[in-house]
């Protein structure tokens, strides 16, 4: 199983640049990304396929 807490981590600290979801992960990160705290701050971006990418955003959307 994928540790998408530590994925989000890294990516608000900028160890890493983007978070490439596949189609069939959508569900499983989603639950995930919306009980983060800085659930706004991350983008994302959806690509073909049903896959989407996510960074990471110093000021949240609003």
């Amino acid at each position: 199983m994928t540790n998408y807490e530590e994925m989000l981590q890294q990516l608000k600290e900028g160890e890493i640049e983007r978070i490439e979801i596949e189609k069939d992960q959508f569900y499983e990160f989603r639950e995930v990304l919306v009980r983060h705290p800085l659930f706004k701050h991350f983008r994302g971006e959806a690509k073909q396929s049903g896959r989407v990418i996510y960074t990471y955003l110093d000021i949240p959307r609003s």
